[in-house]
């Protein structure tokens, strides 16, 4: 009986020290995404979802929270953030500080680029007894310009200048969150919206169903100029159809949205979330709307103006793309 306590005691430890060694190798991370009708939210959490799933296997725990591109590049310079979602004009303006206004620190040289995900296009929809036909008659309207530390606000401040506009040239001057702005045009407190988002998009889809309302296109002299100018750029098209409204396609702008990291992220780590993303992609893929068309050799190097990561890197020469 002596003997079987024992051996039932130190069995007990033993397993209470597995336990505990396995509890200390976990590593959690937190990847920023952007509002939660928005497709970044949606990149975030399928991205979580899929790490986690194969938590058994390599011990990482994955979540994800709001924010959006500016605001996670400084997470992530800050330490606060391991990933975030940003996009692929301001991973190039954070990496080569050349937007001083927006990113005060200078070059973020540890700045990593992991793959990109979907095209975003600069997206206007205006409400259709607004008045707003083209692009330009958003002057002296009431206009939601965006969430400050959003990428989307951040790029619709470029365009402004190109335009020589400012704050003060629009009726209403707002900062509303993506979450916010369909509910505010449908109730007729703001004319437009403004939103750099992939497409379909949920709050854009929320406001052209709930009330009249309409994509315009952004196509001029500036923004042309704009897109040859900048690699980051290019014309983009809304297929007609895609909402409710708008019978034509929809001329614009727009980025992409990239994965990014930096060299203070383990490249073991970032190589487990790389391979979780790559081995379950047609999974990743079912998971929004936006990723439907996505190809793994256009991830690993479109929209990228930071070095990859050596983690991805890695990942990449295994599957013989590198």
């Amino acid at each position: 009986m002596k003997l079987f306590k024992s051996l039932t005691l130190g069995t007990m430890l033993a397993g209470a020290m597995a336990l505990s060694g396995t509890a200390q190798a976990e590593t959690f991370i937190t990847i920023g995404t952007g509002g939660q009708t928005g497709v970044y939210y949606q990149v975030g959490g399928a991205i979580c979802r899929l790490v986690n799933r194969g938590s058994a296997e390599h011990d990482i725990k994955c979540t994800h929270t709001t924010g959006g591109s500016v605001s996670n590049i400084n997470g992530i310079r800050a330490g606060d953030l391991d990933m975030g979602v940003a996009q692929s004009d301001w991973q190039y303006h954070a990496y080569n500080g050349t937007a001083p206004d927006t990113f005060p620190d200078g070059k973020f040289e540890e700045l990593r680029a992991v793959f990109s995900v979907h095209p975003e296009p600069f997206t206007v929809v205006a409400r259709t007894d607004s008045g707003i036909k083209t692009f330009d008659d958003l002057k002296g309207k009431r206009v939601n310009m965006g969430d400050p530390g959003s990428g989307a606000r951040a790029t619709f401040e470029v365009v402004m200048d190109k335009m020589g506009w400012s704050a003060s040239d629009f009726s209403l001057a707002a900062e509303l969150k993506s979450a916010e702005q369909s509910a505010a045009l449908c109730d007729n407190k703001i004319d437009a919206i403004v939103f750099t988002v992939g497409h379909p998009a949920g709050t854009i889809k929320e406001a052209t169903t709930s009330c009249e309302s309409r994509l315009i296109n952004v196509d001029n002299d500036v923004i042309r100029k704009l897109v040859d100018d900048n690699p980051f750029y290019s014309m983009a098209t809304i297929p007609a159809g895609m909402y409710a409204g708008t019978d034509e396609d929809t001329t614009t702008f727009g980025v992409g949205a990239t994965f990014v990291s930096s060299t203070k992220t383990s490249p073991d780590v970032i190589y487990e979330v790389t391979k979780a993303v790559f081995e379950n992609f047609g999974r990743f893929k079912q998971m929004h709307p936006a990723f439907e068309n996505l190809k793994e050799e256009d991830m690993i190097k479109n929209n990228l103006s930071a070095p990859l990561h050596e983690g991805a890197v890695r990942y990449y020469k295994e599957r013989g793309w590198m």
